[in-house]
């Protein structure tokens, strides 16, 4: 721990004075500029507020992307969907829709996840993990794999949704088999993605990125509903790439931990 000053300081010539002012400026020159990006941190994370439901891929993002950018201090409730908590009145008074999540910051409400992440990268790219590369070509394929998320999203929850909400015998089969082939084409073209960037790689490229920031999530959803590791060699691998991260052991889905799960939802896919 370095003493600033003191009274176990016995420099008293001009000499003295003169190296203390010396280590001073070096002191101030080295550690400014956290000075001058740090402070403003903490109060501005606890302007911050998520109301978030376990397992939800679009609120893990949000958690996901405020850890990446370590905006430690952010006030966030995690909330019962089954108890209908985000119908709550503080819920409504941010997301008139009564869905989750429901992100302010300050005066600034953004409850749709990809504006959300996109919104705390512009606002802190200097903070944590730089999400948003510099060059044209690399933000674009981002900014791609990004948007292409929502479509995996509805194909996977279409397939989840239709198998817990249907009873069994008011299920038509042909309504099962058109969702589960279209869910298993949507993730061939990730397999691919990652096929074609090689080992190692994360979803746009050698970076982590908000493209990784809003994919992960979804396809820990698949994986966790029974997705095959084996018929999809490439996304197991990301998946225990990314798996390891700080930022995602942080924000993983609570009850998730307290159970595998055990869903076969998805195995056939």
């Amino acid at each position: 721990m370095i003493a600033f000053g003191g009274a176990g300081c016995a420099c008293s010539s001009s000499a003295g004075r003169q190296r203390r002012h010396s280590f001073s400026v070096k002191l101030a020159t080295l550690f400014s500029p956290l000075l001058v990006t740090f402070p403003g941190l903490t109060r501005m994370a606890s302007d911050m507020i998520v109301y978030w439901g376990s397992g939800s891929p679009p609120c893990w993002r949000i958690l996901l992307c405020l850890e990446e950018k370590a905006l430690q201090g952010y006030q966030q409730k995690l909330l019962s969907m089954e108890k209908q908590e985000h119908k709550s009145a503080a819920v409504i008074e941010i997301n008139p829709r009564g869905q989750l999540p429901a992100f302010r910051h300050g005066e600034h409400v953004i409850n749709e996840s990809l504006g959300a992440v996109l919104y705390l990268e512009n606002q802190f790219k200097a903070q944590g993990t730089k999400l948003m590369p510099e060059a044209a070509a690399e933000q674009a394929v981002v900014l791609q794999r990004m948007f292409e998320v929502p479509t995996l999203h509805q194909k996977s929850v279409s397939v989840i949704m239709y198998t817990w909400i249907v009873p069994e015998a008011e299920r038509h089969e042909s309504a099962v088999t058109r969702n589960k082939q279209a869910l298993g084409e949507e993730l061939k073209l990730w397999e691919g993605y990652l096929a074609k960037l090689g080992s190692g790689s994360y979803i746009a490229g050698k970076n982590f990125t908000l493209a990784d920031v809003v994919f992960f999530p979804n396809l820990a959803f698949c994986f966790r509903f029974g997705l095959s590791y084996d018929k999809y060699p490439h996304l197991s691998a990301y998946y225990s790439l990314v798996k390891e991260r700080p930022s995602v052991q942080a924000s993983w889905p609570p009850h998730w931990k307290e159970s595998d799960g055990a869903q076969e939802v998805l195995k056939d896919i």
